[in-house]
Order: structure tokens, then sequence, then C-alpha cells
């Protein structure tokens, strides 16, 4: 079993941006545009609160996608006008990558000071920015040295954000879970042992605080099937606390991903679809969390929706009252497996 603080309700951060948020966004006014992401966080942290969430985010509401808290706040990359193969705007490393200050501390500091749970705080992967910004001839001379060099500066935001209180950190690789298929996905710049070895720098903590846990998103999507050879590689080399694995289509890879995971990690089982509205049924859903408690101890685990509700701000995958309703579901869920008491 796990030396773990649970926090049974999870989501993955991204929460669909308000219409306020999206406007002042647009309107293009900074001083406008940042008391419109300040009221959207408040209203934010009311809304988990009111949700009974375990944790609570700052919905990624002052950021246009995933990334951005590195982008935003690492000099090195340039933007470009083209998109990449997943729809997000492409970047490009044109020097090593300097931070340029707190890279989500500051928003920390401010949910400490909204609410007494847990905040948690998401990041972009070092070995994920690496593989796609990486392009020979601009600047690093290696993915692997791009990489490396973000994962120190995502090593330094990790400690800074403890220090301020967050408890729960999630690091967002979507490529990993591609690499653990028995046909592997091309990777992007890195190879797999490579992205590996650069996501592992980044969550190398000498010490947790108690009830601090770092977890790593693998991707939203399970493989048609798992090579597990593969998969016990991507559990042994990176030291995460949690891995946030997908669990809402009830597929045989998908309870082979978490069949695979050491006894010592904990894990968050993403059991509703955020991408369609339609809610899941609660019985299914039970019986395929009763399959892992005939392996697992579900005493190691949580639940969230399977992804973020609009990982770039102009993309949202639900309506707001769709993403309350799902999310009201994993509460609900959470409630079956463990009870009423967390």
């Amino acid at each position: 079993m796990a030396d773990t603080f649970n926090y049974r309700i999870d989501h993955q951060g991204s929460l669909v941006r308000p219409a306020e948020l999206t406007a002042a966004r647009a309107a293009g006014d900074p001083e406008a545009l940042k008391e419109a992401e300040l009221q959207a966080v408040k209203d934010a942290v009311v809304f988990q609160r009111k949700l009974r969430s375990t944790v609570v985010t700052d919905g990624d509401f002052p950021r246009e996608d995933f990334r951005s808290a590195v982008f935003d706040g690492v000099s090195g990359f340039r933007r470009t006008d083209e998109a990449d193969t997943d729809g997000l705007v492409r970047w490009v490393a044109e020097s090593l990558p300097k931070a340029n200050g707190p890279l989500l501390a500051d928003w920390a500091t401010r949910l400490t000071e909204l609410t007494v749970i847990a905040p948690k705080a998401s990041l972009p992967s070092p070995a994920y920015l690496a593989a796609t910004t990486f392009q020979p001839g601009h600047g690093p001379s290696s993915a692997r040295e791009l990489g490396e060099a973000l994962a120190e500066i995502v090593l330094a935001e990790i400690e800074s954000l403890v220090a301020k209180g967050v408890r729960l950190i999630q690091l967002n690789n979507p490529l990993l879970l591609g690499q653990l298929a028995t046909d592997p996905v091309a990777l992007g710049a890195l190879s797999f042992e490579d992205a590996l070895a650069v996501d592992a720098l980044a969550v190398r903590l000498d010490e947790r605080p108690e009830g601090v846990r770092i977890a790593v998103a693998p991707g939203p999507v399970a493989p048609a099937a798992v090579d597990l050879s593969r998969t016990e590689q991507l559990y042994g080399g990176i030291g995460a606390d949690r891995w946030i694995l997908p669990f809402d289509q009830g597929t045989p890879a998908e309870l082979a991903l978490v069949k695979a995971l050491p006894e010592d990690r904990d894990f968050c089982l993403g059991v509703v679809d955020a991408t369609v509205p339609a809610l899941e049924d609660i019985d299914a859903v039970m019986a395929r969390l009763d399959a892992v408690g005939e392996f697992k101890d579900l005493e190691d685990g949580a639940v969230a929706p399977s992804r973020g509700f609009a990982d770039v701000a102009s993309r949202p995958l639900l309506t707001t009252e769709e993403q309350r309703r799902k999310i009201e579901l994993v509460e609900t869920i959470a409630r079956y497996v463990w009870g009423n008491e967390f």
C-alpha cells in the first residue's frame, strides 16, 4: 500500500473558461484581463468547493493552453503560425530556456488565500516540450539538451510551489501512452528512453513534505494493446507518486495499465469521458472499479474526469453545465467507492 494522501476527487486542471474571461482576453486590455482572470479564479474555487473536490486549481484560466505556464514565463521559444497534429499552435526552441520568474507560484499563493482545500498545479512536462519544440539548427544542440534544461526549470518551479503550499502537482506529457502500444507511435524529437530520463529529472525532489504528491498524466487515451515491458519501463523510469490514467472506455488495455503499476504508487483513474456530454452509467463504472479492486488496494486510488475540459482556452470540450454534471458524477462515484469520509 502506498504511503499517501489520496485527494480522492481530482480533475486534470483545465476548466471551461467563463464567457466574461473569454471576452476580456479578446478585448486585449491587459488590466481588464487581469481583473477578469482573478474573478474567474475566485469563482472557480467556489465552484470546486461546491462540488466537494478534494483539490482546487485555478482552472488554467490565466493561460491560453496547458503549455502556457512555460511559454508565458520562459524565454527561448518562438511562437509560429503553424499548428501541430493536435491542433495546438506550434512553438520552436531558439535557444536554451531561461525562466523569467515564477511560472505558477503567484497564482498558487492566491489559491491558498482563497481556500483551505489542497491547492493543485499542472505543468507541461519538460520531455513533452522538448519533443514538440526542438528543431535542428535552432539553438539547442539536441532535444535531450533542451529537455534537461527545461527539467531544471520545472523542478525549481515544483520546489517553489511546494513551498507555497501546493500539495498536488501534475506533469502533463500526452505523448507517453502512445509509446506503450505494441506498435508505438512517433514521440517527436526525443526517444522514449530520453523522454523518461528528462521527465525523471523534473520530479526528483529530495524530500516530500507531508501530503505532497507529484503526478504524471501520460495521455488521455489508452492504446489498443499495451506492451507491458514498455509500461514497466515507464513506471520505473519516472519517480512520480501518482499516475493519472484513462479509465473511461472499459477496455482491457486500460485495466492493464493499472495492473502494471507498482504497489508503491498511487493511481487516479479518469472514470468519466470529458469529451462527450452523456453521463456514464454508475453501475458500469463501479463494475470497472471493482475489477481494479481485485488486484489493487483502492485505498491508493482516486477518481477524476478522463482529461481537462479545455486544454486550449478557445476550444472547450463541453459546456459549463455539462462540465458541472461530469464533475458531480465523479464526486458521486467517489462516495460509492470510499463512503462520505475521505
